[in-house]
């Protein structure tokens, strides 16, 4: 197609592809894509009973700011694009997880999605995205995990699965003060070698999330410390920038599950 393809990385349940370069490289890349796709379709209903065959569905993320073009006033841009493609094209209301952008779902056969993306395209270079662009980046379908009678236990599927090393992380944040000023040495962990290697992962969060992971007057950044054992410092935010910095300071298991804390929140 001569398009630059790239495909994000990661044991996640979904994958980003980048498709870029001048539209009618893009046209080519999707047309091959959405014939592949029908491919996949045809293959699959060979050994099935289904009769009605399903239409090809793509996923494109688009940066909320250029959705109202693509919407149109009163959607008279939308009725227009699925009027002339045949294809049903949907955005959706609410922005992906951690970003400024939104899905947009289009179905329908192959040569109705391509005529679709192509029309897209042509709203997409009219408009050009407004302010900074936080990316969506699928996370990897971690398990969530409960603290319960002094236990740790991950959820997978119906069942709650006690978990030892998260436990006995728990046990002992729940048995010292959480956080030590620095220069203070801090008390030995029972149960964990003193000589555990600690080290510092540096985070940026959107200025609009910073509010629920510190909580009301720092309540769930308490929290947070006091369950990961961890020291966790949260950068002041600085002029013009959208995102502010945390630092996270302890040995490997700490670090990891006060990540894991931050993003649940």
């Amino acid at each position: 197609s001569g398009a630059r393809i790239n495909i994000s990385e990661g044991t996640c349940p979904e994958r980003i592809v980048t498709i870029t370069g001048p539209t009618d490289a893009i046209f080519k890349a999707f047309s091959m894509i959405a014939l592949k796709f029908e491919e996949d379709i045809n293959a699959s209903m060979t050994n099935s009973s289904v009769t009605s065959k399903p239409p090809v569905t793509l996923r494109l993320v688009v940066p909320a700011s250029q959705c109202g073009s693509l919407i149109g006033k009163g959607g008279s841009k939308i009725k227009e694009i699925r009027e002339s493609t045949g294809a049903q094209v949907q955005v959706a209301g609410d922005m992906l997880p951690n970003s400024t952008e939104r899905a947009v779902t289009i179905s329908g056969t192959p040569d109705a999605i391509i005529q679709c993306v192509k029309q897209i395209c042509v709203v997409m270079l009219e408009s050009p995205p407004k302010g900074a662009t936080i990316p969506y980046r699928p996370k990897p379908a971690s398990a969530p995990i409960i603290f319960a009678g002094g236990q740790a236990f991950t959820i997978q599927g119906q069942y709650a699965i006690p978990h030892p090393d998260l436990t006995k992380l728990h046990q002992l944040a729940m048995q010292h003060p959480p956080f030590t000023p620095l220069g203070q040495t801090t008390p030995g962990f029972p149960g964990l070698d003193a000589t555990t290697p600690t080290s510092s992962h540096e985070l940026t969060i959107p200025n609009d999330l910073i509010g629920c992971i510190i909580g009301r007057q720092g309540s769930k950044i308490n929290e947070i410390r006091q369950m990961s054992g961890a020291q966790i410092k949260i950068a002041n935010a600085t002029e013009g920038s959208a995102e502010r910095q945390v630092t996270i300071t302890g040995s490997p298991a700490n670090i990891s599950l006060a990540q894991y804390l931050i993003n649940a929140r």
